[in-house]
């Protein structure tokens, strides 16, 4: 079977929080794919690393240093990129945070203005910034990486989930104004993936034996299938669908 429509030679991708873990996979996955690449994140030793494996791999590599809470640093971002590339064809908003673990009455108001302006604000405006360039090409997919947290709540990450659920929401309104423009946007929702961002909780024993409880798969996500969902999202596969949040966990009914 010819698999050509899961190609992206001749696209251009920008990974944020493309550092690690998701970010990094799905940047690898997408050179893997024939994509060309920008990743960006706060440490740029870091990003250096994976540019230098997408470099490996026959591909142009732009690390971008940028931090998701400042609009100044994304609005330069988008803009390196396009005087590197000339255009963005695939946009991953993968920059998250989770400082803190604690229920809703607790949560102070800074923490929750912290993962607020990360999760949703850093996301809006990139979508925002992107979106435009995707319209004027008539053409580009736009991937939120969100949270099973987004879908239904977990006890102790109330403002997480809050801001996930609101990222949900953003693809929906995206979807819904940039589809006529030929601009695809959906979300993928995992549950625990094996990353560091989430090690607290995957090393957790007491907590893992009730995830594989009520999880039929009994296993936590790695970033390389998560990174091939997100391939499967940036490519022709899904020429017709748009606005969907595609929830990745393990069959979890919880």
């Amino acid at each position: 079977m010819n698999c050509s429509f899961l190609s992206l030679k001749g696209k251009v991708a920008l990974v944020t929080g493309g550092s690690r873990g998701i970010g990094e996979a799905i940047a690898l996955t997408f050179a893997d794919a024939g994509a060309d690449i920008a990743i960006s994140s706060r440490k740029i030793q870091d990003l250096e690393k994976v540019a230098a494996k997408i470099e490996g791999m026959g591909r142009k590599a732009l690390a971008v240093s940028a931090h998701a809470r400042k609009p100044e640093d994304l609005k330069s971002l988008v803009e390196q990129v396009m005087e590197n590339f000339g255009r963005i064809d695939v946009l991953v908003n993968n920059s998250g945070t989770n400082p803190a673990m604690a229920p809703l009455i607790d949560t102070e108001n800074d923490l929750f203005d912290q993962i607020i302006e990360t999760n949703l604000r850093g996301y809006f405006i990139m979508c925002k910034l992107v979106g435009k360039i995707m319209k004027g090409q008539e053409t580009g997919h736009i991937i939120n990486i969100s949270s099973a947290g987004g879908v239904s709540p977990s006890k102790g990450l109330a403002a997480y989930c809050m801001s996930k659920a609101g990222i949900n929401m953003l693809t929906k309104q995206a979807a819904l104004e940039l589809g006529p423009y030929n601009v695809r946007v959906n979300a993928i929702a995992p549950r625990f993936v094996k990353t560091s961002f989430s090690k607290a909780l995957w090393t957790n024993p007491e907590l893992m034996e009730k995830e594989t409880q009520f999880t039929p798969l009994k296993c936590v996500a790695t970033p390389d299938e998560i990174a091939q969902a997100a391939l499967f999202l940036a490519s022709n596969a899904v020429n017709y669908m748009t606005g969907h949040i595609l929830v990745m966990n393990g069959g979890a009914f919880f």
